[in-house]
């Protein structure tokens, strides 16, 4: 686990973009359960989510599609909230950071770690935008 004082920031660049924080098993499942579009930010202390992988989510929320529920589990720290999260993104093995959208509770679109290390966060953002576009 983390210090609080170290994550609080990383977490809040999510919050102040509008990212709702999960904290225990049950706020993702009530997450999930809406109708319409979710985005799951599996948020991390590594350079590649603060580099690329939060910049890149944010920026891909600036267009006219977008999610209709904006939302974040913290790997490392909410530990609760982070096993559910990635229950639902089965069958994908457990990846830090990671972007998950959800279609009415359904994965629909998914960036594993390995698709984040080496991008950019202009790149991630256009994935994630692409996926907006068919799904959103």
């Amino acid at each position: 686990m983390y210090p609080e004082e170290l994550v609080k920031p990383m977490r809040d660049q999510l919050i102040d973009a509008g990212f709702e924080a999960l904290y225990s098993a049950e706020d993702v499942d009530a997450a999930l359960a809406k109708e319409g579009t979710t985005l799951v930010m599996v948020n991390s202390v590594c350079g590649c989510a603060a580099g690329t992988a939060r910049p890149g989510t944010i920026a891909s929320i600036q267009g006219d599609k977008k999610p209709d529920h904006l939302t974040t589990v913290f790997a490392g720290v909410e530990k609760e909230s982070t096993a559910k999260a990635r229950e639902y993104m089965i069958p994908f093995p457990p990846s830090s950071p990671a972007v998950a959208l959800f279609k009415d509770g359904k994965l629909v679109h998914m960036l594993e770690r390995h698709h984040i290390e080496g991008r950019s966060a202009q790149m991630i953002a256009e994935n994630l935008s692409q996926a907006y576009e068919e799904y959103c």
